[in-house]
């Protein structure tokens, strides 16, 4: 029986056995070779995860200020979509393959799936204590099954996310972000978050962070890249823009997507950096800030106090 074939299976039971029952398979992965992102800060190596978390819809119309309801991704499911898949556990320390997929209302697989930032399927890997950041891109089968390629985990705890919008269906438009935990065996030491700052260095690169930011408000957030105290304005595009920046609170590793306002014009990017930072939760973040330069893909990560 094939992989798509057990979900639908699955989750038929599931319905029958209950209004009472809750289909619980969530894991979610990305990535082919050609498309891995940062493990760590600094480093671009393959990652990809699952989990479970909410979607929410980005108005781009939304003002400074402005309160919104952007969720935090800590769901498996939502408004009938579901994040399927079986494996609970991943293996410690090497790179491997996870597949998974995402189920509609119907109890089917989704296969038609928008375009966001360059990608039908975004997918993100953080461990409890947020760290191993991976961001990576999976491929996606003709049955709607999507297959990951995974860097190597450290032992602990990691929720995986999968961030997409339906292009057709009952959730046509609408932005998701489905999560779930996995754990990884083995003896997982936990690293202390560094303090807040709103600088950080990568690379060579130094990247600071201007704004201040109140949690379940609409802000502009502005980075500014930086090498050898020369501002950098060699960009490149990287998924349809010149930074990609996500965000993870301390504590629950609840999500957030900041969406960038920067866009691709054929030219060099930066200095500068905007984006449309909402933040749910006060407390801290931890920031991951991608961008590419001469072809290398940097992460930069950052702790920002949220108020």
């Amino acid at each position: 029986m094939s992989l798509v074939s057990r979900f639908t299976a699955r989750r038929r039971t599931t319905v029958a056995a209950s209004l009472g029952g809750a289909l619980a398979l969530a894991l979610t992965a990305c990535g082919s070779p050609a498309s891995h992102d940062s493990s760590m800060p600094g480093r671009h190596t393959p990652s990809s995860a699952a989990s479970t978390a909410q979607g929410t819809h980005h108005d781009d119309s939304a003002m400074p200020g402005m309160t919104m309801n952007t969720g935090d991704g800590l769901v498996t499911k939502k408004d009938g979509f579901t994040l399927a898949a079986k494996a609970a556990t991943l293996p410690t320390g090497k790179a491997t393959s996870y597949r998974f997929a995402i189920t509609g209302p119907d109890a089917k697989p989704v296969t038609d799936f928008a375009v966001e930032q360059t990608k039908r399927l975004h997918f993100y890997a953080i461990r409890s204590d947020l760290t191993g950041f991976q961001h990576v891109h999976p491929t996606m089968a003709d049955d709607g099954t999507w297959t990951a390629r995974l860097g190597a985990l450290r032992p602990g705890s990691w929720r995986l996310f999968a961030q997409f919008t339906p292009r057709t269906g009952a959730g046509k438009g609408q932005d998701f972000v489905l999560s779930r935990t996995v754990t990884v065996p083995g003896s997982a030491a936990t690293t202390i978050l560094p303090k807040a700052s709103t600088t950080a260095t990568v690379d060579g690169y130094t990247v600071t962070v201007h704004g201040e930011l109140m949690a379940g408000m609409a802000h502009p957030l502005t980075v500014t890249v930086n090498k050898d105290g020369k501002p950098v304005t060699d960009l490149q595009p990287y998924l349809g823009t010149y930074a990609h920046l996500t965000a993870f609170h301390e504590g629950d590793q609840a999500f957030a997507h900041l969406h960038p306002e920067n866009k691709v014009d054929g030219r060099r990017g930066g200095p500068s950096l905007s984006f449309h930072a909402e933040l749910a939760k006060s407390g801290n973040w931890r920031l991951f800030l991608q961008f590419r330069t001469a072809g290398t893909l940097h992460t930069a990560a950052l702790t920002l106090r949220v108020s």
